[in-house]
């Protein structure tokens, strides 16, 4: 009796000491997706500057940029230790600093798949979907040890350990551009999200982005009348409008639409979470 009491005196302990280190102003986003969430355009000079107050936690290790794994870095881009370009997550991340306290700080934890449907991240059937696809992202696959829906989830309660997880950002429908059953879909990834990071729905909003609009002739256009029913589906969700952001191919944002993209990720998240946002006109 009492080596069990003990034992749950230990366990209450460590859970304190847990929720000590955790800096409650320190808010986190997961971050998920294919192409457009990996990169979108090439860097400039203008993009490499970035307050301190903006951070990435590296995904793998990185002899070249001095990352280790699971380590929080100043958020200069590409935020992926093999990554490319900047994306919208770049201008999120920026745009939310800008608007917050200045004793707020903001971390992403980015996981992204170029080219992948949205069934890789279901956390149980995933490996159906994985095992037809292409040798080269069956490669990207195995980079995320095998499951990128888990590794998010670990990258996440790593990042639990330093702040408090705030929101969800996706964008990812390119490759289901013709598929009504994509809400539900999101939906179930989310709740397993929720689930196993240990969050309350109802603190956590979900922002998925459009696809590259039919105003810059975007090639899987007619899929964003899908996400538009995406709040219906998953109540705590709202999408972001892709119109006017440019593209050179029509598929993935180049480096102004994707600033343009990211501000507006951003400014909806401040306006949820009931800050003002300034008026850019």
């Amino acid at each position: 009796m009492m080596k069990l009491r003990s034992l749950l005196i230990a366990g209450l302990l460590a859970m304190s000491a847990n929720v000590l280190a955790q800096d409650t102003n320190f808010w986190i986003f997961l971050c998920f997706g294919q192409s457009n969430m990996e990169s979108g355009g090439k860097m400039d000079e203008m993009d490499r500057t970035v307050d301190k107050r903006f951070q990435v936690l590296a995904d793998f290790d990185s002899t070249n940029r001095g990352w280790k794994q699971g380590q929080w870095y100043d958020a200069v881009p590409p935020l992926a230790a093999k990554g490319r370009g900047i994306c919208l997550v770049d201008y999120f991340g920026r745009t939310m600093v800008a608007g917050l306290p200045e004793n707020i700080r903001v971390g992403v934890v980015k996981v992204a798949v170029p080219g992948c449907k949205i069934e890789l991240f279901e956390k149980l059937t995933y490996t159906n979907y994985a095992a037809t696809v292409q040798p080269w992202m069956k490669n990207l696959i195995k980079a995320y040890d095998g499951n990128p829906y888990q590794f998010l989830v670990d990258q996440a309660k790593v990042a639990q350990k330093d702040g408090v997880i705030k929101g969800i950002l996706l964008h990812q429908g390119e490759s289901n551009s013709n598929d009504k059953e994509w809400p539900t879909k999101v939906k179930g990834i989310y709740d397993n999200l929720i689930k196993d990071v240990n969050l309350k729905a109802e603190e956590v909003p979900l922002l998925a982005g459009e696809t590259v609009n039919a105003d810059q002739q975007g090639t899987c256009a007619g899929f964003n009348k899908i996400l538009a029913a995406l709040p219906k589906t998953l109540p705590n969700s709202h999408f972001i409008s892709s119109a006017g952001c440019t593209s050179n191919d029509r598929l993935h944002f180049n480096s102004a639409g994707s600033r343009e993209f990211g501000k507006r990720y951003g400014e909806k998240m401040l306006s949820l979470l009931g800050l003002a946002v300034a008026d850019r006109k």
